[in-house]
């Protein structure tokens, strides 16, 4: 088997791990980072070049990696579970939902990644990183809204080519269309059909896994000032995705699911030759998803689950702060670790659509490390953990004061990778 051939392989079982893994919220449902290294400093990294998975973070950033390839799986155990307090009133019109704690089945999964970059000439590189996203995934096996199973299963891939090039010898530009796919599917909603809130309840629930393919763009620069300070910036588009049809009922807009802009800016400092740090801020607009950012209510009450305004997971745009080091110790080991934080998109009033996608966490801290063997070849690890949170409102279809959800989150990673 040849070089295009083990790579057009490891690209297919990218894809396919994407597909298969149940995905995990850490920002939302993005990443914190992208590429073991950059993972081990928390996502910070926009004006850093470490791996050929850099292209999902900043397309300038791949003229100074070089040729290299990269390879990598990440392990990772999402903890979620909803908690109801109060009974059901049972008054006429209302929603009651079984109080008590449910814990979600869905424990263990893995995600794999590609990256490939090959220099063109030297000012110029081209590169494929191939990566997944994800944070809407739920399987709760105790009736909640009336069914059993209850939950989604929504993955994400992306197919990333950079092209970057050198402006002068130490800033650069880059450019990477993405190729995105979605698969999706949702569980034991058939009651929001039932009740009349559903503008297509035969494609609301319980149908087989939809696809759905879209195109979008990451441009980026990338400034080295000196020997100490490098800057960073890249802007994420909108992915315009094809409807999902068999959720149409669903999803606001007929099935409509887009994956949000994002940009993110950073510095590094070069404190000394073997220490960097670095900084970085994300902002991902989740407000321009109306399928996402739609409030439950009132637009439940005024267009139908489905419709161009109908009802959503409420979603707010949220900004992250990253912060992380990286420490040389000798020409083998490299040493990594970083915190990030960002105030999660869940609003207190929007608690109970989001049961089936309770992305609450905040704060993470990571550790990392690399090694680099006799061969020239490289092994990368890292760990997060994402702390418990949670987010507490009342049920807004029941009785005032007469029932509260809450919702909580927590979840552990652990990433290996091979570079060379």
């Amino acid at each position: 088997m040849n070089k295009k051939q083990i790579i057009g392989t490891l690209a297919a079982l990218v894809l396919f791990g994407c597909t298969v893994s149940s995905v995990f919220a850490t920002n939302g449902y993005f990443r914190h980072g992208y590429g073991t290294q950059y993972r081990g400093m928390a996502g910070a990294g926009t004006a850093l070049a470490l791996s050929s998975l850099a292209g999902a973070t900043n397309p300038a950033s791949m003229v100074f990696v070089g040729k290299r390839y990269d390879v990598g799986i990440a392990f990772f155990s999402p903890d979620r579970q909803y908690t109801v307090t109060g009974n059901p009133s049972g008054a006429p019109g209302t929603f009651g939902l079984a109080p008590g704690t449910v814990v979600s089945d869905s424990k263990s999964f893995f995600m794999p990644s590609l990256g490939g970059n090959w220099m063109l000439n030297d000012q110029t590189s081209f590169g494929v990183s191939v990566y997944g996203n994800g944070g809407m995934n739920t399987n709760y096996e105790s009736t909640t809204f009336g069914a059993t199973p209850t939950g989604v299963d929504l993955a994400q891939a992306f197919v990333a080519v950079t092209l970057a090039r050198k402006i002068t010898e130490e800033h650069a530009v880059g450019i990477t269309p993405i190729l995105a796919y979605q698969r999706f599917q949702a569980e034991g909603l058939g009651v929001f059909g039932q009740m009349g809130f559903s503008s297509d309840a035969a494609n609301l629930s319980d149908n087989d896994h939809e696809n759905s393919l879209g195109v979008g763009a990451r441009i980026g620069y990338l400034g080295n000032f000196g020997e100490t300070i490098s800057v960073g910036a890249s802007y994420q588009t909108k992915m315009r995705m094809s409807e999902f049809s068999g959720y149409a009922g669903l999803f606001a807009g007929q099935g409509d699911f887009d994956v949000p802009a994002s940009w993110s800016a950073g510095i590094a400092i070069h404190a000394t030759s073997a220490l960097t740090l670095a900084v970085d801020l994300q902002q991902i607009f989740y407000s321009n998803i109306e399928s996402v950012n739609n409030p439950f209510l009132p637009n439940i009450q005024a267009a139908q689950l489905g419709n161009d305004n109908g009802a959503g997971f409420g979603w707010k745009d949220m900004t992250i702060f990253k912060i992380g080091a990286q420490w040389q110790a000798n020409d083998a080991w490299t040493l990594r670790g970083g915190f990030s934080f960002g105030e999660q998109p869940i609003p207190d009033t929007e608690v109970l659509f989001n049961i089936l996608a309770p992305g609450v966490m905040e704060q993470h801290a990571t550790f990392g490390l690399s090694k680099t063997l006799n061969s020239g070849r490289q092994i990368h690890l890292a760990f997060m953990h994402a702390f418990s949170k949670s987010v507490s409102g009342a049920n807004p279809l029941e009785a005032p004061n007469q029932q509260t959800i809450d919702l909580e989150m927590k979840q552990w990673e652990f990433d290996v990778s091979f570079g060379l």
